[in-house]
């Protein structure tokens, strides 16, 4: 009976890693935020005030006219503007006033720091792909093609004071708009303060909008979640590219941000006040995905302004910089239905590595520590399965005897565990409290931004990525490329089946049978799993052979 019950498990576990694989998509605290935004505006966030006068003329720019795709006047050069932190290289374009690239310094695209920065801005084919506007009643296009900037470049070392970026820009109707950003040193939280000021002679109806545009990749990670989320009315929605391409997605409520999630990164904007507000999602024909922050609507009447406050957040999905930035941003690091286990062991797996300063032996340290919390529970799960042993021939006798007849069957087997003080679930139940700290654990080392590009030791140079000892010029069935020798993946393998050697075998022989292919297969399962998620089952067999060991040295 607990043989088929571990056999359901087992089968039902290996289901979820298969179906997880093939369908599912340690930087120091910041100092705390400014309480000084950006520029001088009157009035509350999202208000209606009177204009102050002009101090200055100022020749409009030249506009585009109002087409599906924008479209630059044949006078008009695109220019770029640079900003300069000790974390990230950001350039705008006075295009729209969008942001098209956003590098960060702390983070390269492979292992290699030689390699290309991670750039959360670079989006071939557009103007950028953050932008401020006003979405004006019944105009298809925002306000303002192109901008002025207060400045062509920025740059700020370590310890330097905060500085600003004002981008203008006109329309023929008399709009004026004007995007403040502020900008830290130390941290990835960017201030913006966006007016919008009536300067025509006829009321303007519309309102203060964000966009983001982000292209899909395929090369999304099977554990973590890759396209738009957004915290409306205190709940995550959390939008997968393919949805949208099915269908818009419009939500409304008070939104705290709007993001655009990546394996380990995430760009947001997220409004200074919480105010009921739109959002529009969905996909253009390029394939790309536009996400739009949409505010409360204003009216404004001729030399009439309107103020909206923002931060920005891009930079790594580390539960440090977002809680730090507020705003519940940190409820972007989604561990599922395991989250309240999954955060207190990715703060100990962060612990650790403060001392150990290798995340690869912190998983060992980790995995060590949740085995003697369950200790005594395995022990209790391995002695169950040794006591059901020893009665195995008088089981199967049982069976033969009764076959014809299930329930009598039933009957004399319960009076069997009864005469010898067996529970036949004794050896199931200990693993089934198990299962949410392992999934967790599946969870956190499959997505924790602190693993990626962590070395261990010698070929293993990223934990997050699949293990390899060599890499081959021609691919091998089964394995995702680069193709190599998975080393620790067959060490796994090796463990599970010596494991499955001592454990006791079942009295069914073609339940055994299954038993024994399960190293096998789950060799082939772990094959293109990271390395830090190997390194953990790895550990977690050998310890559990020598905890087997010890039951069976000490009931011979």
């Amino acid at each position: 009976m607990e043989k088929r019950t571990l056999l359901a498990f087992a089968l039902s576990f290996l289901v979820l890693i298969i179906w997880m694989t093939l369908f599912s998509p340690a930087p120091p605290p910041p100092p705390p935020p400014s309480e000084v935004g950006p520029g001088t505006a009157e009035g509350p966030s999202g208000a209606v005030q009177p204009a102050p006068p002009e101090t200055a003329p100022a020749t409009p720019a030249p506009q585009a006219a109002a087409p599906a795709r924008m479209v630059l006047p044949s006078d008009v050069a695109e220019k770029e503007i640079t900003v300069e932190t000790p974390l990230y290289r950001a350039v705008w374009s006075n295009v729209k006033g969008a942001l098209k690239s956003f590098q960060l310094k702390d983070y390269h695209v492979e292992p290699d720091p030689a390699s290309p920065l991670v750039d959360l801005a670079a989006l071939e084919g557009t103007y950028g792909t953050m932008a401020f506007s006003f979405a004006r009643e019944g105009a298809p296009e925002p306000a303002a093609a192109v901008y002025e900037a207060s400045a062509t470049s920025l740059s700020m070392g370590t310890g330097s004071e905060p500085k600003d970026l004002v981008l203008t820009g006109r329309t023929p109707e008399g709009l004026v708009l004007e995007h403040t950003y502020r900008f830290y040193p130390d941290r990835y939280k960017i201030e913006v303060e966006t007016r919008v000021i009536n300067r025509g002679e006829a009321p303007v109806g519309g309102s203060i909008t964000a966009n983001l545009l982000n292209r899909p990749t395929e090369s999304g990670s099977a554990y973590n979640f890759n396209g738009t989320a957004l915290l409306v009315d205190g709940d995550l929605e959390q939008i997968k590219p393919k949805d949208l391409k099915k269908e818009d997605k419009n939500l409304t409520g008070p939104i705290k941000w709007v993001g655009y999630e990546t394996d380990y990164f995430i760009s947001a904007v997220v409004p200074a006040e919480v105010k009921d507000a739109a959002f529009l999602g969905k996909a253009l024909p390029t394939g790309v995905i536009d996400a739009r922050y949409i505010g409360p609507a204003v009216r404004l009447g001729p030399q009439e302004l309107t103020t909206s406050r923002f931060q920005l957040y891009l930079g790594p999905r580390d539960l440090t910089y977002l809680k730090a930035f507020g705003n519940e941003l940190d409820k972007a690091v989604n561990f599922g239905w395991t989250d309240v286990i999954a955060r207190p062991l990715l703060y100990a797996l962060r612990f650790f590595n403060d001392f150990v300063h290798n995340y690869g032996l912190s998983i060992i340290i980790l995995t060590v520590l949740i085995k003697i919390l369950f200790w005594p529970l395995t022990h209790k799960s391995y002695k169950s399965m040794k006591e059901m042993q020893k009665i195995q021939p008088l089981m199967a006798k049982i069976r033969d005897k009764y076959k014809g007849n299930r329930e009598q069957m039933n009957r004399e087997m319960m009076q069997l565990y009864k005469t010898y003080k067996v529970n036949p679930m004794g050896g199931c139940l200990p693993m089934v409290i198990q299962i949410p700290v392992f999934f967790a654990l599946f969870r956190i080392l499959g997505s924790s931004i602190e693993l990626r590009h962590a070395p261990f030791f010698l070929w293993i140079n990223d934990l997050s990525a699949p293990d390899r000892l060599f890499h081959l010029p021609f691919s091998i069935p089964f394995m995702e490329p680069p193709a190599g020798i998975p080393v620790l993946t067959l060490l796994m393998g090796a463990s599970m089946f010596i494991q499955q050697k001592m454990t006791p075998t079942p009295g069914d022989p073609t339940q055994a049978k299954v038993m024994m292919f399960l190293p096998i297969i789950f060799t082939f399962v772990f094959i293109n799993f990271p390395s830090g998620l190997v390194l953990y089952w790895l550990t977690n067999n050998i310890l559990s052979i020598g905890q087997q060991y010890r039951i069976l040295k000490q009931s011979a």
